[in-house]
């Protein structure tokens, strides 16, 4: 969901809406937006649709999952092309009217043969472009997986922007399944895409974005609850609107929300933070992958890439391959020469909790 105020990424937004006002050929009419879970994709896709919307643009909002081609031909265009064609559609008398009982009308199906992707999305950014406006395309949740699909409208996207139509494309994934999708010889159009990475909002964000819906709403909290909660997020925006949520709801009745208040609020949130975003960000990985998070939570802070391999019982070429994969899947990165650190807030918490679930003593190779 979009929380109650957006804080961090406003320049993102701007550029995303000045792409729509520069015409076609702004690099932004195809962006891409990547993070590890819980960063904010989908609420920058929230805010791409809101930005399209506001200009007068007409907005499909899709998910790459199985069908995706043929819910955007079958459903969304011939539905958005009955609503726009000129003349509108035809209707036929479908009740009577005797002794005072009302008529009625019902429209009829429009009996053209169903056309494919490329010629539908043309002829609707033609009647758009008549009367100066667009379509945007919105995807969550891009993967490898669903490629076929995205190459088929990546093609059709691609075709588009040559052509100069109306037309913008906006979509999100975790980094890895988006480097993978753009490694596809085929989806070309993609790699020319304005990428944007979304890690942590600075603190001082975060503490505006708590504190101003409470004010809003005619409550009050102090500078320091403010700053506690803020903290406690890391700058994870998923963990400010599940710290800012639990923190209101422990005495919503109350006009100010206390030190205690943000305390309950906080642990609260931790706790639910396991089971919303770390057990899933964990599940995509192989149980070695799991291994090497679990070596790295035993250090209190950053660890040294060979005490990691030590406590696995391998050799450093073995590790750093599975460092890699990890700092691609955004989980940890860098911190200083031969050290990584979790990017993800109480990821080390979590993983020191269920260790004894995760280990798989893995081979050396």
């Amino acid at each position: 969901m979009t929380p109650p105020l957006l804080v961090g990424r406003g320049d993102l937004v701007e550029d995303f809406g000045a792409s729509l006002d520069d015409g076609p050929g702004a690099p932004g009419r195809a962006t891409l937006y990547t993070g590890a879970r819980g960063v904010g994709k989908t609420v920058m896709l929230n805010q791409a649709e809101e930005q399209a919307r506001r200009r007068g643009w007409l907005v499909i909002s899709e998910t790459a999952t199985p069908g995706l081609v043929d819910r955007l031909t079958r459903e969304h265009l011939p539905l958005l092309l009955h609503e726009h064609r000129d003349p509108p559609a035809r209707r036929r008398l479908s009740g009577g009217s005797v002794a005072g009982v009302s008529v009625s009308w019902t429209d009829v199906a429009d009996d053209r043969p169903e056309d494919g992707l490329r010629r539908q999305l043309e002829e609707l950014t033609g009647i758009l472009a008549d009367h100066g406006t667009g379509l945007l395309i919105s995807v969550d949740e891009m993967h490898r997986r669903r490629s076929g699909d995205l190459r088929e409208l990546g093609a059709v996207v691609q075709h588009a922007f040559r052509e100069e139509r109306e037309l913008a494309f906006v979509g999100a994934g975790l980094p890895a399944a988006v480097s993978d999708l753009l490694s596809d010889d085929v989806v070309t159009f993609l790699r020319r895409a304005d990428r944007h990475v979304l890690g942590p909002v600075s603190l001082d964000d975060v503490a505006e974005a708590i504190r101003v819906p409470v004010e809003e709403s005619g409550r009050s909290i102090g500078d320091e609850q403010c700053r506690t909660a803020a903290a406690a997020t890391g700058g994870y925006p998923f963990l400010i609107q599940l710290v800012g949520h639990n923190v209101w709801r422990r005495h919503p009745d109350r006009e100010h929300i206390t030190a205690e208040d943000v305390a309950d609020g906080v642990a609260a949130a931790r706790r639910r933070i396991g089971s919303l975003v770390l057990e899933p960000s964990l599940a995509d990985l192989s149980q070695i992958d799991r291994s090497f998070l679990v070596a790295m939570a035993v250090d209190d802070g950053p660890s040294r890439i060979g005490d990691v391999a030590r406590r696995l019982g391998v050799n450093g070429t073995y590790a750093s391959q599975y460092r890699l994969r990890l700092i691609n899947a955004e989980l940890v990165e860098p911190a200083g020469y031969g050290r990584l650190d979790f990017t993800m807030p109480y990821l080390r918490e979590y993983l020191r909790e269920h260790a004894a679930s995760m280990v798989v003593p893995p081979r050396e190779r």
